[in-house]
């Protein structure tokens, strides 16, 4: 009944009727039952040696199993003309709300309705624990006459609604319940549907995504009950080619991941309002929001009606995936995670069977002390990128191995290897590679730079001083990374210590692209012939440096005991060239400075020129205390003495 309520707080009682039947004919059950419990506990009452009667079909039937129900016969007696239930106050609470479920489809029959209030009045008058020979008669009597009874009014009920059921003959449209549809509604819900049915799978066994479709006037509705929390519904109504989606919520991060999954496909969402209902969500608040879709033809309208079907799979069972990637990584990678699970259809169900979190904790604990110790987080020992990249290839590979019903055990064994690739694969010298890439290219950048020109277009000079500060600063984070990792990790102290050297490589380059952006803002007096030569060359040997340390560290990376004698040459003769590029900018720093004074006379001009000639022979001499620090983790690795 919660789901019912949820779909009645948001206004679409039309989407209501069927499964209002359906929940009537199964109060019918029940209330059968119940009264032939009463009938029973009077005969077992009346006498000795009357046998137990077998009832158990019936409890199948009604979906009941309270042991208090079954035992109710058995523990009836009689004192004089009354009869003694003990349970008698619970099942009279059972009949007036089973009772009030069976008209609800049929409200329309005041009849029914006044004859439905009547009843549950007089059940609220009995006694406690108490029914005498007429109260007996009142409930269960069959008999038509000038009374009514309890059980007349279950049979005329039970008469309504067959009739009603008989109305709204339904059909099933690739899945989905639908009644009183028009034909121009059919390729509308297969739509929906063939976005639902496309990703379905991933939910595995977990019970939802059952949809209803119905027209109500000139709007199409379509309603998915999405998992089995009571506040947890979508309805969709199509008017034209306008989609207006209402979705309700207990989680207001779900909410918010729903809305971006949306924005996919063309929402455009309204405020959440937190809304509050008896009877649903405990009472507690609950999110309800609007998105909106404008479709420019029918087309367009299936694609979208596709495209929302196709990311409802993504929210069951999404808060438990949440809080357990939180172990591994932050609040907001967590749900970023989730997020690229969905685009890539891969979805996170598989992963929570396959063990979830002790498929990660399992990984990291085959991989022993010198990698992960107890308390760990993923992200603080890879780095947050490569914690994500692993969390969302551990998913993929439950969601394939659950798809071709492969054993949980093989997936706990690939995710223990694929961790192993990772850390193999992003190592301290891979750390050192990617920040030496960002200083390779502010080098390329202001080599190229001066080769176009740069330092007379403001605009190209600003551009490219603001690339470089992204760089920078990415440069940056790789530093943290590797001073947090030295913080669990002893081994990684002197990568860090080398990577703390390399940032200054990336901080004189950023300074230089920074200073050549000001030249370029009319500083540039004097600049042509040898300043602009002399500067060319000054950038073309820094570029030179930057990529002798990029080589140097390729080859680090793969240096060991079992490395070729040629392997080891190059990685000498690379850190020989940087240290000659260093010599050569010294020089190459005074002719730029003999020329700045022989053809500069302004002020502004010399100074900013200076500063940015120096930055560049600056990166130099700190690609060149790199190189050393370099070197000695590569013969560290190799087991060689300095």
């Amino acid at each position: 009944m919660e789901k019912l309520e949820a779909v009645a707080s948001l206004g679409q009682t039309e989407l209501l009727r069927p499964a209002r039947v359906r929940a009537a004919l199964a109060a019918n059950d029940r209330l059968k039952l119940y009264l032939s419990l009463l009938q029973a506990a009077q005969q077992r009452a009346s006498g000795e040696g009357v046998p137990a009667l077998d009832l158990s079909r019936e409890f199948a039937a009604a979906g009941l199993k309270a042991g208090w129900l079954a035992e109710l016969p058995a523990n009836a007696f009689r004192e004089g003309k009354l009869l003694h239930l003990p349970e008698l106050s619970r099942l009279r609470d059972c009949l007036v709300e089973d009772l009030q479920v069976m008209v609800r489809p049929v409200d329309a029959d005041e009849a029914l309705v006044q004859r439905v209030e009547h009843w549950c009045g007089w059940l609220a008058q009995l006694a406690p624990d108490t029914l005498s020979a007429a109260d007996l008669q009142a409930l269960t009597s069959g008999k038509r006459g000038k009374d009514d009874s309890l059980h007349l009014l279950v049979m005329d009920l039970h008469k309504a609604i067959n009739r009603l059921a008989a109305e709204l003959s339904s059909e099933n449209i690739d899945g989905a319940h639908v009644w009183q549809i028009e034909a121009e509604d059919r390729p509308r819900i297969a739509a929906f549907m063939r976005g639902l049915n496309q990703t379905r799978a991933l939910k595995l066994q977990h019970p939802g995504l059952d949809t209803a479709a119905t027209r109500d006037g000139d709007r199409l509705l379509l309603q998915n009950d999405i998992g089995t929390n009571d506040a947890h519904v979508l309805v969709i109504q199509v008017e034209g080619l306008e989609v207006s989606l209402t979705y309700s919520d207990l989680h207001s991060r779900r909410f918010a991941f729903f809305q971006s999954l949306l924005c996919e496909v063309g929402a455009s969402w309204g405020e959440a309002q937190a809304r509050t209902r008896a009877g649903l969500n405990a009472g507690a608040a609950y999110y309800v929001g609007t998105a909106r879709f404008s479709c420019s033809d029918e087309m367009s309208l299936w694609k979208t009606l596709e495209g929302i079907g196709a990311r409802i799979v993504f929210l069951i069972d999404w808060n438990r995936a949440r809080k357990r990637l939180e172990q591994f990584v932050g609040k907001g990678d967590a749900v970023a995670i989730l997020a690229e699970s969905a685009r890539r259809r891969v979805g996170h169900m598989a992963w929570l069977e396959a063990g979830g979190e002790r498929l990660i904790f399992g990984a990291m604990q085959a991989l022993g002390p010198d990698y992960f110790r107890i308390g760990d987080r993923l992200d603080v020992v890879m780095g947050t990128e490569r914690a994500r990249g692993f969390v969302l290839d551990v998913m993929a590979l439950a969601s394939a191995a659950a798809q071709q019903h492969q054993p949980l055990a093989l997936v706990a064994d690939d995710a223990r290897l694929l961790l192993a690739r990772y850390l193999h694969r992003h190592d301290e010298f891979d750390l050192l590679a990617e920040h030496a890439a960002y200083c390779h290219a502010m080098a390329e950048g202001l080599r190229d730079g001066l080769a176009h020109g740069y330092e007379r277009d403001r605009k190209a000079a600003r551009v490219f001083a603001e690339r470089a500060k992204d760089w920078e600063r990415a440069a940056d984070q790789l530093v943290m990374d590797a001073r947090a990792r030295a913080e669990a990790r002893p081994r990684w102290q002197a990568f860090a210590e080398v990577v703390e050297t390399a940032d200054d490589v990336a901080d004189a380059l950023e300074e230089a692209a920074f200073l050549l952006s000001l030249i370029a803002s009319d500083h540039h007096r004097g600049w042509r012939g040898e300043v602009h030569q002399s500067m060319q060359l000054l950038a073309d040997t820094v570029l030179t440096a930057a990529q002798d340390h990029v080589r140097a560290l390729e080859i680090a990376r793969t240096l060991g005991e079992r490395s070729s004698a040629e392997d080891h040459e190059e990685f000498v003769a690379a850190l020989w060239r940087v240290l000659n590029a260093e010599r050569q900018c010294d020089v190459l720093l005074r002719d730029v400075r003999r020329a700045l004074a022989e053809h500069v006379s302004d002020a502004a001009t010399l100074n900013l020129s200076t500063d940015f000639a120096q930055a560049l022979e600056a990166a130099t001499d700190w690609l060149l205390a790199t190189g050393y620090g370099v070197r000695r983790l590569a013969f560290s690795r190799v087991r060689v003495g300095e």
